[in-house]
């Protein structure tokens, strides 16, 4: 039987923790802060539940097979006293986040050549400890090789899409271009359809374009429709809708990934000698707006 412990069972760590329970030839636990009775799921195929093991001490954990870090991309710290218990010479480390740069942050706690990093997109939302209703259908992608094919292997009997691609880079930063406009209404915290006009879609387009521009830089291939069906997204974004977890954590009075949604492609940018005027000054203002949750 194959053993995976989850860090963090919001709602992408606990819809991956219920649905990778149905399988009997997988053991799951889970590792949080607040303990909870079960995890049921609203999904797309209907109601799931799952009764894994939780740990809300790391002394409790063991070494699994699997881990799967479901943090936000500040928490890569906090984990450490998790993995210390969890990691064994064997333990490969899936880091299921936002961003570019899964590796990075968590080569200084786990052997770069276990660490699997993740790309996922998984619209789903957690109304309390152990109660998350998924949107839709979920896609993961992965690096090709033994690490990630494994990694993929593990959610066969799912509706979860995963799969291994010898690109993974593209995979990355495509899904980085087209979320890089929801820093708009995570700092005007109203949606843009409303309130489109030429200037905002020049606005909005700039910060699409400047993300292409330092993914490419960094070796995706990334396609112009990438950056069309951004730019229409954010025309078609209805009053009162939601632009994804960025807006919503803001909206909530929760820490925000500034750095590794829109401020990573300032960072680059400057590695690469690319001019990024729009997503500097959007996370220029968003660190500025005096909130003192914003993660920069």
């Amino acid at each position: 039987m194959t053993t995976i412990a989850i860090i963090g069972p919001g709602a992408i760590g606990g819809t991956l923790a219920a649905w990778l329970a149905q399988d009997a030839a997988l053991s799951v636990s889970v590792c949080a802060r607040t303990p909870f009775d079960e995890l049921r799921v609203e999904t797309p195929e209907g109601v799931i539940t799952a009764q894994p093991e939780i740990f809300t001490d790391p002394a409790e954990a063991r070494v699994v097979d699997w881990v799967l870090v479901c943090t936000k991309t500040y928490d890569a710290d906090a984990t450490k006293p998790w993995l210390e218990r969890l990691v064994g010479p064997q333990t490969r480390v899936a880091i299921v986040q936002n961003g570019v740069e899964h590796v990075q942050l968590f080569a200084h706690l786990v052997p770069a050549q276990n660490i699997v990093p993740v790309m996922i997109n998984l619209p789903a939302v957690r109304n309390a400890p152990g109660q998350i209703v998924q949107h839709r259908h979920g896609i993961i992608a992965v690096p090709a090789g033994p690490n990630g094919e494994d990694f993929a292997a593990l959610f066969a009997k799912t509706e979860i899409e995963a799969a291994a691609h010898e690109d993974f880079t593209s995979q990355l930063w495509i899904k980085l271009t087209g979320n890089s406009h929801t820093i708009v209404p995570t700092l005007t915290l109203r949606a843009t359809g409303p309130v489109w006009n030429a200037a905002l879609e020049g606005i909005v387009r700039g910060v699409v374009e400047e993300c292409a521009a330092v993914g490419r830089a960094e070796g995706a291939t990334i396609p112009q429709s990438v950056i069309d069906n951004a730019v229409e997204a954010a025309k078609a974004m209805r009053e009162g809708a939601v632009a994804g977890s960025f807006h919503a954590d803001r909206l909530a009075g929760h820490q925000l990934e500034v750095d590794a949604r829109n401020g990573v492609i300032v960072r680059l940018g400057r590695k690469h000698g690319i001019p990024t005027p729009m997503n500097g000054v959007l996370v220029t203002l968003l660190e500025a707006s005096g909130s003192p949750w914003i993660s920069g």
